[in-house]
């Protein structure tokens, strides 16, 4: 049965979403299954993951709204162990739409039932908010990842949102935890960043990964060309940092894996450049 992991953290550009396509990438090229729910209207994670949003793509939105099953919404990626649920900007109707539903926070839970057997891990990502959708993605998960950028401004907030996943905890989903802490976009030159790392550290303890997601070019060009970092540029820095959280996440799961096989990274990457040369 898949584990569960909420991607999520009120603020905006704390690199959420970067960590889950790019976890969800490693961790299937090292043969997990996993499935990717893009639960923000800005659909990121689906264009990240070279997904079009073409106007006859099933979404999330059709999942919440019940026009549609989650598996029918269910897309395939370039990595055959990576599947997604994509998200368009037709999502910002569901908050509305949740509002007026009996047992609206239990809406995704419900949904992904069908398919917890298929799935090694279930990753969702959520909005930068704590609306419904949100509550909805914590009501329905096993743990909450939450990815922190190493400056001032992104301890703002922490309280709140540890605040709701107590809450969540209490009422709805009484054995939700922490999966842990990313560090993102750290710069190492930097005291700042050194003070507030400090500080996180002090306020989670052993939850924060050992593994931290350096600033790096190669990790903020890759989601324009609709591929994770494993296939853009899998000798970066970037790429090396996620490859060791998803060992340092599985380690953490006491979860066995494979070796990544650069040969099928390869083969991925020439099919994608005969698609492009098409």
């Amino acid at each position: 049965m898949g584990k569960i992991i909420t991607f999520a953290n009120q603020k905006g550009g704390v690199g959420k979403t970067t960590t889950c396509i790019n976890l969800s990438a490693f961790l299937a090229l090292m043969n997990k299954r996993v499935l990717v729910i893009d639960l923000d209207p800005q659909g990121n994670a689906t264009s990240g993951v070279g997904i079009e949003k073409s106007n006859d793509l099933k979404t999330m939105y059709n999942v919440v709204d019940g026009d549609c099953t989650l598996r029918e919404a269910i897309q395939q990626t370039h990595i055959k162990n990576l599947h997604i649920v994509p998200a368009t900007v037709d999502l910002a109707g569901a908050e509305i739409d949740l509002v007026q539903m009996n047992g609206r926070e239990k809406v995704i839970k419900n949904a992904l039932a069908r398919v917890l057997e298929d799935y090694d891990y279930i990753m969702i990502d959520c909005p930068p908010s704590l609306g419904l959708l949100t509550v909805n993605a914590l009501t329905a998960s096993n743990s909450i990842m939450i990815p922190i950028q190493c400056h001032f401004y992104a301890l703002e907030g922490l309280t709140q949102l540890m605040n709701t996943v107590r809450l969540i905890k209490q009422h709805l989903n009484p054995t939700l935890n922490v999966e842990g802490v990313v560090l993102t976009m750290k710069d190492n030159r930097s005291n700042l960043v050194a003070q507030v790392s400090e500080e996180i550290n002090r306020y989670f303890g052993p939850k924060v990964f050992k593994t931290y997601i350096p600033s790096n070019i190669r990790l903020a060009e890759a989601p324009s060309h609709g591929q994770p970092i494993a296939l853009y540029d899998y000798t970066s820095k970037g790429a090396e940092a996620y490859l060791q959280l998803a060992v340092e996440l599985l380690e953490r799961n006491h979860d066995t894996y494979q070796p990544i096989d650069k040969t099928e990274i390869n083969e991925i990457r020439r099919k994608i450049d005969e698609i492009d040369e098409q």
